[in-house]
């Protein structure tokens, strides 16, 4: 039996369409005791997860030279939104390889927009 089948999954309006590759903003809604604040994590998108209930993507960036990655659930309430800053030209559906990777071998070229030539 799917968790689909029992609570009905909604999209949340304020998540764009990701891929890997791209460098995103992802708010999310901290408690903090009584408060409660807008935390903001930032970085390149190194896997997406397609999927009903369980969707969830992983952010990787690098924090005073630790690497940190985070996986957030698409249809979690604790997220508010998420922006993306750039689209990575890339061509895998996983990049699990900048893990290994530093400094300028670790950047991702943007993706341009398509031009069409003629008329």
């Amino acid at each position: 039996m799917d968790i689909s089948t029992l609570v009905p999954v909604e999209p949340n309006p304020n998540i764009p369409v990701i891929s890997a590759g791209d460098t995103v903003k992802v708010s999310i809604r901290a408690v903090e005791g009584e408060r409660v604040r807008a935390q903001v994590f930032q970085g390149v998108v190194i896997r997406v997860r397609k999927g009903s209930a369980n969707a969830n993507f992983t952010v990787r960036r690098v924090a005073y030279g630790v690497g940190v990655e985070r996986t957030f659930f698409l249809h979690s309430p604790s997220l508010e939104k998420v922006e993306v800053l750039r689209h990575g030209q890339v061509r895998r559906a996983k990049l699990y390889y900048l893990r290994g990777l530093t400094a300028k071998k670790a950047r991702i070229k943007e993706k341009r927009p398509k031009v069409r030539k003629g008329g």
